[in-house]
């Protein structure tokens, strides 16, 4: 890593140079030594700068196209430029302790430096690139009561505070963020109506000027603008502290917190809960810390944005000493197709043998892993036994012999108040992961829960998947047991409603993915298109080719992918599964060829000496000259699985068909309605 600091501390030179004019003065020294004086000190300002003067700071970008400035009044407030044009205004932002009030006009500003740093970061599991370039200016401000840190990327702006308040508790009343972007902006507005949820989001696409007063948002949250770069605003490396939403207001958003939760009561049902008290402030924590980052990532065009990185290079490094155990790839998923095994000599359940059957499944396919899901244990609170149809122990030994692990399902809140005495049964059973859900609150007492539960299963060689979850932030760079994240509108929406759309499907890339990881849970089978859709619970279907839906296994970011259809139709469809199965989990590049938002995607995705390309598409049928110039030296042959000539109608119909191609090589490729192109690109 090369870190260089730059030289020289212009806020120190204006208060030395202040100071020795007070002071010639003070020694009334003869007409000419003054004048003399005089202009050294006006040579000194001038090399300051007026911006340094009115207590304005700057910096770019490695490339120079990106800018930050700094004030420092009453609060910070900051703006971010882009080549002379203004991307988001008025960022004004503060820390108010319980006790002490504002931070910032409580402390004095002592010094500022800019370093520039130009480093590599490896990924343990890596979704888009095993080697990450970061490379950013930073520019900080030394306070006598914490620092603040502003990082220029060349895609993006990071800022955060660092806290010298000592080592005892302090209680956070309120982080101020406001910000504007352009009324006419287009927002992709990820709404929530109260700070419990899923954070499970369909995307409202409309002006910033048209968002009602008071609408909260969800994160990330995308800006874009004709002929201007597009904002993403998001946060990374939260510890300790709750997550951030938006609050429109008539000129811009504000942020808003939920408060510490003091005592809560159950719902109706075993997965609600209700808070019963809260603390009127958002985070007893630390005097001396690092606080979030505040993200906004900047794309010049929407091929950019998902190729963004800022979440994971922003957070914390690896915090585990040993990692070799972090086994991704695939998991064979029975809640979504309601276990409707067909074709057997049994009758199929939540029962051993049926899960014999899906291990055997994952088995021929290569399939790393199966998953037990709700249902499994003897109650939904009681996940240290199982219901009397289940031998988890006789499910893993069976699943051992075949090289396949067993995750089990369980409610958050068992997990919190019992997390040791769990995870040593599902250790002492052999289990290889945890399938977390319904936490529904993003508070800091949860966010706390889920680096608990990170180190825990961390200890015991176990993954985490987080389900009824917050947005990724980064945890999953310290955690690599951290495999994946919901916290999307994923394909299990299908079985009660008819908004998983492809029209959704593209907008996932742009918005939630920018976050990180996303357990969509693709691999319906019954593929139709939307006036042919119907929502069924038992026998769901899914809107979209055949080819699309086989997409999103390169498309969508998940080193625990889910085949979420039953293992009956896999079989029956052998040549889709066959080509499913061939499909990584980790990337080592990601090459984003053609793209826009919620219209239509093509990207390259490379897993060791193998390239994969996939291609998503909206309702309208669209034809692109696929150019193969991101290959390495040699010939490829490639393995093409596309719509079919008849998938305008008949959402099943697709083509397998074969090719060789090098880097020379250009290809007209075709994504019909709903559409999707797929290849696999092997060296000969």
């Amino acid at each position: 890593m090369l870190v260089k600091k730059a030289d020289g501390n212009p806020s120190a030179f204006y208060f030395y140079g202040l100071f020795l004019v007070l002071l010639v003065g003070s020694l009334k020294l003869n007409f000419n030594m003054m004048k003399s004086f005089f202009w050294k000190c006006c040579i000194v300002f001038c090399w300051m700068g007026p911006s340094m003067l009115m207590g304005q700071h700057q910096i770019t970008s490695p490339d120079g196209k990106l800018s930050v400035a700094v004030t420092s009044k009453e609060q910070l407030e900051i703006s971010i430029g882009y080549n002379g044009q203004m991307l988001v205004s008025d960022i004004a932002t503060d820390l108010n302790i319980v006790g002490k009030g504002s931070l910032v006009q409580t402390s004095r500003l002592r010094n500022a430096d800019i370093t520039t740093v130009n480093s590599v970061v490896e990924a343990i599991v890596p979704t888009k690139n095993r080697q990450i370039k970061d490379e950013y200016s930073q520019l900080t401000l030394y306070y006598s009561k914490f620092n603040f840190e502003v990082r220029c990327y060349n895609n993006g702006v990071a800022f955060r505070y660092v806290t010298k308040l000592g080592s005892k508790p302090i209680e956070v009343e309120y982080e101020k963020l406001d910000f504007s972007v352009q009324p006419d902006a287009t927002c992709y507005l990820p709404e929530e109506k109260q700070l419990i949820s899923h954070f499970e989001n369909y995307f409202q696409v409309l002006p910033v000027s048209e968002i009602k007063p008071n609408t909260l948002a969800n994160l990330p949250l995308l800006f874009t603008e004709e002929n201007k770069p597009s904002i993403s605003f998001t946060e990374s490396n939260i510890y300790d502290y709750p997550h951030m939403f938006l609050h429109k207001q008539d000129s811009g958003f504000t942020s808003t917190f939920p408060n510490v939760v003091l005592k809560t009561k159950e719902g109706k049902r075993d997965r609600d809960e209700i808070i019963g008290e809260e603390a009127n402030y958002i985070a007893k924590t630390s005097g001396n810390r690092e606080f979030p980052w505040r993200v906004f990532m900047v794309s010049e065009t929407d091929k950019d944005i998902v190729s963004n990185n800022l979440v994971y290079q922003l957070a914390d490094p690896l915090k585990l000493e040993e990692v070799s155990w972090i086994q991704p790839g695939k998991v064979a998923w029975d809640w979504w197709n309601a276990n409707n095994i067909d074709g057997v000599d049994f009758e199929s359940g939540i029962d051993t043998q049926t899960y014999k059957y899906y291990i055997d499944f994952a088995a021929h396919y290569g399939l790393e892993y199966i998953i037990l899901d709700e249902g499994w244990s003897k109650t939904t609170t009681n996940v240290k036994a199982p219901n009397p149809n289940i031998d988890v122990a006789e499910l893993v030994a069976y699943g051992n012999q075949k090289n396949v692990g067993v995750i089990l399902w369980s409610l958050w809140r068992p997990l919190d108040e019992d997390m040791a005495g769990i995870l040593d049964q599902f250790q002492a059973w052999g289990v290889k992961g945890v399938k977390v859900d319904f936490i529904q609150r993003a508070d800091q007492y949860v966010v706390n829960f889920y680096e608990r539960l990170a180190q825990e299963t961390a200890k015991r060689h176990m993954l985490v998947d987080f389900h009824g979850a917050f947005k990724p932030t980064g945890l999953r760079r310290a955690y690599p047991n951290v495999i994946n994240y919901e916290g999307v509108k994923g394909l299990e929406n299908t079985k009660w409603e008819d908004k998983i759309t492809s029209e959704h499907e593209l907008t996932l890339p742009f918005t939630r993915m920018t976050a990180g990881i996303l357990d969509f849970t693709p691999g319906g089978l019954d593929n139709v298109h939307k006036e042919n859709f119907m929502a069924r619970f038992d026998r769901p279907m899914a809107m979209g080719t055949r080819a699309h839906q086989v997409a999103m296994y390169v498309v969508y970011e998940a080193p625990l992918q889910m085949l979420s259809d039953t293992p009956s139709n896999y079989y029956r469809e052998d040549e889709t599964t066959s080509f499913i199965a061939k499909i990584p989990t980790t990337w080592d590049d990601t090459v984003v060829l053609e793209a826009k938002v919620s219209d239509y995607i093509l990207l390259a995705r490379k897993n060791g000496n193998t390239w994969y390309v996939a291609g998503m598409n909206d309702d309208t049928p669209k034809e692109f000259t696929l150019d193969f110039s991101f290959l390495g030296e040699g010939n490829y042959k490639i393995q093409i699985f596309k719509d079919g000539i008849n998938s305008d109608k008949n959402a099943r119909d697709y083509v397998v068909e074969e090719a060789t191609v090098n880097s020379n090589t250009t290809m007209d490729i075709k994504l019909n309605k709903s559409g999707g192109w797929v290849a696999i690109a092997t060296k000969m």
